[in-house]
């Protein structure tokens, strides 16, 4: 049986699954040489023009470039540098459209051509044969190449994964789809180069076999490449029937070497790698010539079009620049402007978008030559889909999934080995925009992919921080711990205390005491409220009175609150001693007032009389206490008896003292001094809880009662009572004046019961 490669040789072809027949419209643009399309005045050069990274920029605004030059660099496979198509000056990096389906902005650097064309330093290998091939795949990587056939995938890096793993190199110069003649004039105008081109990738991938697959609508392209071809180069030319989409990878691979390309999966898979012809021609310049990749072919076609053609377009030009040029006459209702082909390309959503390494068309039809799709409508389950895919696949599923955003299903039924080849949207009778769907669908998946890896590495990450924060802990508590053990064998050995141990022992005694302190201490009006609340419960449980402990804090609280009413009677008397003028004595006002002290003095004389000496509460009497109270007792008298002689006897100012109105005075008086009498006497004896009643207590107390009262009868003695100024008695005042007496009466009332609660907690 024959291998695959004699197969091959002896000129067998196989077939792919589905394809189809549009009309190729390639003549009008491939009848004229490829003309260089000039120098614009401005060039937007995106940094990402490939399938991978973007490189660091290395240039800043106001710098001077020359041709040739790195703008971008990078250290990895997958990142493609971009140069300067020409000398000039950076003026802007900043966001501008790019030749994107979605139409958004990508950061671009803004070259000012000076057009000089000043080429920068170039690095040559014309004895390449005699250089590594690692080398050689290193300088194609830093001369920017990617696949010129449309995907964009880094040359280096898909050189790289060949090496040493396939036996068979395409080289593709199918250029299937309709409009597009780049590679058939790129072909007819420079086959030396290519085949030049074509011997540096056999000499770094070293095949078994090399084949360049070519359509048979290019005849005057396949007898340019055979004149070029010779024996030594071991290199096939295949002629391929036309059959879109005949150019894809995977179908390629089928068609001429048998072998099926896996799901998801590259060719290299199967042992074969594909290279475009334009990619070739690109390698040649850069080894050989040491030129970056800074211009393409691109196609200028359409109805739309005076000038048709291909030209060399430098990466950058904006295309408004190129259809300027060559006589682009927009449709007045639907101007459109298409980069690709029919088929697979995509509509620009203004004029000012750049050329990039994958743009190899610029189709400007007229709508007679290109009918709009009018609407969508439903799916008729027609099946023509299915039949034209070439990858096999269910076209009208993916489009239901797709649309309902069931992208687990897409991925179910293998939406990423769609080629989005147009050929199911081309056979559809609903006129559905099949590929649209799918574009977005693979964009939705590949975001969600993102984020899930994104979160994966960020998990792994964590738990990566979480495991190396354990293991340091672990390594501190070991490592404290060994030194611990160290220092207590020492001590151990030395005949020692470890003092360290012994002072975190104290100092935690110290914390657990100062705890039980904390939880002991209770505020005293609370502790007497507990107190009387449990005396209380015990009383009706056991049916006997039990104490509760005497509450000294309510007591200090009451005396700071007598001392500074006393305070404030004080400085109302000298208040009042001070405003009131001094008058010159007169016997009526005298007698007057001598008959309101007396009066005072009976008054405060009865109110102690009747205030019986409280038993206190106590268990037991310390004499030093007693000492203690008696002496306290002993200086309260005698400050107020400084106080009492020191106060200034007020002089009321008199004119003439009318004898019924001091009858008055003097009865208001009485009346005042018998109810407040009659209010002491009325007042209950309170009754203190006791258990046992030491005398010595009961008797410093009575002994403090007596001291306060004769401090009351020393003040009363002293205050006199002024005599108020009057002319005729009023009934009406009289009875005004004996309403305020007895208001006073009252209030003098309860300030000596409050006397008498005083004494009783003292």
């Amino acid at each position: 049986m024959l291998s695959i490669i004699e197969q091959i040789k002896q000129g067998k072809l196989w077939d792919f699954h589905g394809g189809i027949h549009p009309a190729e419209n390639k003549k009008i643009s491939n009848q004229a040489p490829i003309v260089s399309a000039g120098i614009p005045q401005e060039l937007v050069l995106p940094l990402k023009q490939h399938i991978g990274s973007k490189g660091d920029i290395i240039v800043a605004v106001g710098d001077k470039v020359q041709k040739g030059q790195a703008l971008t660099q990078g250290d990895i496979a997958m990142c493609v540098p971009v140069h300067a198509p020409t000398s000039g000056t950076v003026i802007a990096i900043e966001q501008r459209t790019t030749a994107h389906p979605s139409g958004l902005s990508d950061l671009c650097i803004v070259l000012n051509p000076d057009h000089t064309d000043t080429w920068g330093e170039k690095k040559t290998y014309a004895d390449y044969q005699d250089r590594d091939p690692a080398e050689l795949i290193e300088t194609i990587r830093l001369s920017g190449i990617a696949g010129l056939g449309g995907a964009g995938f880094p040359t280096a890096r898909k050189l790289q994964g060949g090496l040493g793993n396939v036996d068979i190199l395409i080289i593709n110069a199918a250029e299937c789809e309709p409009y597009i003649t780049a590679d058939d004039r790129l072909m007819r105008d420079y086959a030396e180069e290519v085949i030049e081109g074509v011997r540096i990738l056999r000499h770094i991938i070293s095949p078994k076999l090399t084949i360049i697959g070519i359509e048979d609508n290019k005849p005057e392209a396949i007898k340019a490449l055979e004149h070029h071809v010779t024996e030594a180069d071991n290199i096939l030319i295949r002629v391929v029937p036309t059959k879109y989409p005949s150019g894809s990878s995977k179908q390629l691979v089928k068609i001429l070497t048998g072998r099926e390309v896996p799901s998801q999966s590259r060719s290299t898979s199967v042992g074969v790698i594909m290279q475009n012809i334009g990619t070739a021609f690109a390698i040649k310049r850069a080894i050989i010539d040491g030129e970056p990749l800074i211009e393409r072919v691109v196609t200028l076609t359409g109805e739309a079009f005076k000038k048709r053609g291909n030209v060399f377009a430098m990466l950058g030009t904006p295309i408004a620049f190129l259809l300027d040029k060559f006589g682009y006459k927009a449709d007045k209702k639907h101007p459109r402007v298409i980069i690709g082909g029919s088929l697979m390309g995509f509509t620009l959503p203004h004029s000012n978008v750049p050329i990039t390494k994958i743009t190899n068309c610029i189709l400007a039809p007229k709508r007679k030559e290109l009918p709009l799709h009018t609407y969508e409508m439903a799916c008729i389950r027609c099946s023509a889909c299915a039949d034209v895919c070439p990858s096999s696949l269910l076209p009208q599923q993916l489009q239901w999934y797709a649309k309902d955003q069931n992208y687990d299903k897409c991925e179910e039924y293998n939406l990423q080995d769609c080629i989005e080849c147009g050929a199911c949207a081309y056979v559809c009778p609903s006129e559905i925009p099949l590929v649209q769907y799918y574009r977005q669908a693979k964009a939705e998946i590949w975001a969600r992919s993102q984020d899930e890896m994104n979160a994966e590495r960020a998990r792994q990450r964590f738990e990566a921080k979480q495991a190396r924060m354990e293991r340091d802990k672990a390594e501190r508590e070991n490592r404290f711990k060994k030194a611990a053990d160290s220092r207590r064998d020492e001590m151990a050995k030395t005949g020692g205390n470890d003092a360290v141990a012994a002072a975190i022992a104290r100092v935690k005694a110290k914390q657990t005491a100062a705890a039980k302190a904390d939880t002991a201490e209770v505020k005293p009006a609370v502790a007497a409220a507990i107190a009387k609340a449990k005396a209380k419960q015990a009383a009706s449980a056991q049916g006997a009175t039990s104490e509760s402990l005497p509450d000294n804090s309510e007591m200090a609280k009451l005396r700071e609150e007598r001392k500074r009413q006393a305070r404030e009677r004080k400085a109302e008397k000298e208040a009042a001693a001070n405003n009131q003028p001094v008058a010159e004595n007169d016997s009526k006002k005298d007698a007057v007032a001598a008959a309101v002290a007396r009066a005072k003095a009976k008054k405060a004389a009865q109110q102690a009389e009747s205030i019986p000496e409280p038993v206190l509460e106590t268990k037991e009497v310390d004499p030093k206490k007693a000492a203690v109270a008696a002496a306290v007792a002993r200086a309260k008298a005698r400050k107020a008896a400084q106080q009492a002689e020191s106060t200034p006897e007020p002089v009321v100012e008199t004119e003439n003292v009318d004898p019924k109105k001091a009858a008055v005075a003097a009865a208001v008086a009485r009346a005042k001094a018998r109810k407040a009498a009659q209010q002491a006497e009325s007042a209950p004896e309170p009754s203190v809880e006791t258990e046992n009643v030491d005398p010595k207590k009961a008797a410093v107390a009575a002994a403090v009662a007596r001291a306060k009262a004769r401090k009351a009868a020393q003040q009363a003695e002293l205050t006199p009572e002024p005599v108020v100024e009057t002319e005729n008695v009023d009934p009406k005042k009289a009875a005004v004046a004996a309403a305020v007496a007895r208001a006073k009466a009252r209030k003098a009332a309860q300030q000596a019961a409050k006397e008498q609660q005083n004494i009783e907690e003292d």
